[in-house]
């Protein structure tokens, strides 16, 4: 965070320099926005595959074919959940929560997609329903859904407080992955990445900075829909903030469990086909 009373003197031009109007670093016009119209049609008569109940402060992974649905519901009272995805065939191939952000901003609604990491770079998931679309951006700067929070870890929580805790959504996600991969923790714990934060109500404050969380609107039966591009592994993790009103990495607030159900349309949405891997030519060099 920037200093209270800076070290240095502001030189004459201060204001000018000040003054320079930003540029948007990744224009997306070349970016068409998914028309959703096809994809919300294509949810009439669907089949459910799957259910998983995530429990409260615990993961659990899914599954989700290409060219399916999966949609994420607060069941039992308000509760956020840290979203990790993997490209099935290669999980190598994983949500790249940064670039994300550099293209569709600090938090995401429909029509929004999750992009995977280099060289990769296809958009794994798309937003296709939000029942928290209505929040926007509060008076606080405050949105639902952000790409700006990594996820609660211990590693952090040690470093703060000095507190040994087991159910950071870092260690329920590196959990929840070992035993779906059958892998050890210590491998598994490599392939748990930054993450969607669903439903946690976040920003910056206006003063210092300072990335901020507060009460989520999240209420039982709201949901955050999306659809596979490709065939996904996915892992939610219950925070065991709750609704991250006041902390988070804690055994002392209200925390609830998470339904994750996957869904399978009649027929693939209108001019849909898996997505391809980015067709950027690495003969030429990284």
């Amino acid at each position: 965070m920037k200093p209270e009373t800076p070290s240095h003197t502001a030189p004459p031009d201060a204001a000018t320099r000040k003054s320079v109007a930003p540029v948007i670093c990744y224009p997306v016009e070349g970016l068409p926005r998914p028309d959703l119209t096809p994809y919300l049609a294509a949810r009439q008569g669907w089949t459910r595959l799957s259910e998983t109940l995530v429990p409260a402060r615990e993961a659990r992974t899914f599954d989700v074919p290409a060219g399916c649905f999966f949609r994420i519901t607060s069941v039992d009272g308000p509760q956020v959940g840290d979203l990790n995805l993997w490209s099935a065939a290669d999980t190598s191939e994983r949500f790249f929560s940064g670039k994300t952000r550099a293209l569709h901003g600090t938090h995401l609604s429909s029509g929004d997609q999750m992009w995977s990491c280099l060289p990769y770079l296809r958009p794994m998931a798309l937003i296709t329903d939000d029942s928290l679309d209505w929040y926007g951006f509060d008076a606080f700067g405050g949105a639902v859904h952000d790409v700006i929070g990594t996820r609660c870890d211990p590693y952090t929580h040690n470093l703060l407080s000095g507190g040994q805790y087991h159910h950071c959504c870092h260690s329920n996600l590196t959990r929840a992955f070992a035993d779906r991969m059958g892998i050890p923790l210590h491998v598994a714990e490599f392939a748990i990445h930054d993450v969607l934060n669903v439903f946690m109500c976040t920003g910056f404050t206006r003063d210092t900075g300072q990335y901020f969380m507060k009460a989520s609107p999240v209420r039982p039966g709201d949901y955050l829909e999306l659809f596979a591009n490709i065939d996904l592994i996915g892992a939610l993790s219950a925070c065991p903030g709750g609704d991250c009103s006041a902390e988070h990495s804690s055994d002392q607030a209200a925390c609830h469990p998470l339904l994750v159900e996957v869904f399978k349309p009649q027929n693939a949405p209108a001019g849909w086909s898996p997505a391809e891997a980015n067709g950027y030519d690495l003969s030429h060099g990284r």
